[in-house]
């Protein structure tokens, strides 16, 4: 298939190929399985971190002496595109490796560095970023939660709402207000280490429309108090320009995860077409069922090529914000037009739960919420014009 094809960009190297074997393997045989059980308990199982890190799964673009695998972010790519080939979005891996343990890399002393990476990339920990509160989406300069200093420590105060991976982090980067009385200069970063504090509370795990095997949840902070050496970067007031660095990839992770799911979207349907029968003849062998397809998978593969590009460029360290943006918002606004064709084509099968596509549709319209809703990356664009 011409997409596969296209994902063997000049960074794919021998070991990168070794790790994917590896990937795909696991996310068959421990991931593919349980999609159905995660969806209907709410969560993944604990003890799939650990597995995970001990295949050396967890962090692989982390340097090796903080425990990861000490490859490029092509390693992440990797396992996000072969979680959606599994079907599975109740993961939150992606988040856990690109997200939290690169804020820690980027911005951590090394004495933060050497305390929490390397339980991150065992699994002994699961990591969060708690940002959206309940007033507070997209504009995260209004974010309410504080972490005011006394004495040696900061009292955190504050609810978040939305939180992936929340019922099993064990640390979570909190975006709070260490000087209310400013916006974006007001903001830090500071880490939680929830079994190590008081007045840290696990709000519900929350129902939602798709993705119902991944732990969202509500936290509460009342008076927690952590030591000030749990500030990520050099002082306080950096956190808004730490967020901003690191978005780019963050909306690239999930631009990786959009095109993973149109492409299996498109691969069940086609499939699908071509075994279900209608009026005496396949249902591929309609004009319109193909037409449709084809131009699905044009569309899949011109969302291919753009995001192979922006992965050199992230490698390269040149993703911008607006090229990221692009990418973001265009993957996944064509990964919901798809899943929805492919749903359509599939007829009242398609409204089964006992169909992967009806999963894949469900999913697939939060993507297009969060890293930023589609109108802030147009927004986001258009300030570039």
């Amino acid at each position: 298939m011409l997409n596969a094809a296209l994902a063997e960009g000049r960074y794919v190297t021998d070991e990168l190929k070794m790790f994917h074997d590896t990937a795909r393997r696991f996310m068959q045989a421990e991931v593919a399985p349980n999609v159905v059980r995660w969806d209907e308990q709410g969560h993944v199982d604990r003890e799939l971190w650990n597995k995970a890190g001990e295949l050396g799964l967890l962090c692989p673009s982390i340097p090796v002496e903080y425990g990861g695998g000490g490859g490029d972010v092509a390693f992440e790519k990797v396992l996000i595109e072969e979680q959606g080939r599994a079907g599975c979005s109740a993961w939150g891996l992606s988040l856990h490796n690109g997200i939290v343990a690169h804020y820690i890399l980027a911005y951590g002393t090394e004495e933060q560095k050497q305390a929490w990476l390397p339980k991150l990339a065992s699994g002994e920990i699961v990591g969060a970023i708690a940002m959206t509160e309940p007033g507070t989406g997209s504009d995260l300069q209004s974010v309410r939660t504080t972490a005011i200093a006394d004495g040696d420590d900061y009292v955190v105060n504050g609810q978040k709402v939305f939180i992936t991976n929340g019922q099993q982090a064990g640390l979570v980067i909190v975006v709070a207000k260490t000087d209310p009385n400013e916006k974006a200069k007001g903001i830090s970063l500071v880490v939680v280490e929830t079994d190590k504090v008081e007045g840290f509370r696990r709000g519900r795990n929350l129902e939602k429309v798709g993705m119902h095997g991944q732990d969202t949840s509500e936290l509460f902070f009342e008076n927690v108090r952590i030591p000030k050496a749990n500030l990520l970067g050099k002082g306080e007031g950096m956190g808004f320009v730490q967020l901003m660095e690191q978005l780019p990839q963050e909306r690239l992770i999930v631009a990786w995860a959009a095109v993973a799911a149109m492409e299996l979207a498109l691969d069940l349907t086609t499939q699908y077409v071509k075994d279900r029968k209608a009026f005496g003849k396949r249902v591929i062998d309609f004009q319109n069922t193909r037409f449709q397809l084809a131009q699905a998978r044009t569309e899949a593969t011109l969302a291919r090529v753009f995001v192979e590009r922006c992965t050199e460029m992230l490698i390269d360290k040149k993703l911008d914000v607006v090229t990221a943006a692009m990418a973001k918002y265009w993957t996944t606004d064509k990964q919901f037009e798809i899943a929805d064709l492919c749903l359509q084509l599939h007829g009242g099968y398609g409204y089964m739960d006992e169909y992967p596509i009806s999963r894949l549709w469900r999913d697939s319209r939060v993507q297009r919420i969060y890293g930023g809703t589609n109108e802030i990356m147009k927004e986001l664009i258009g300030r570039f014009l």
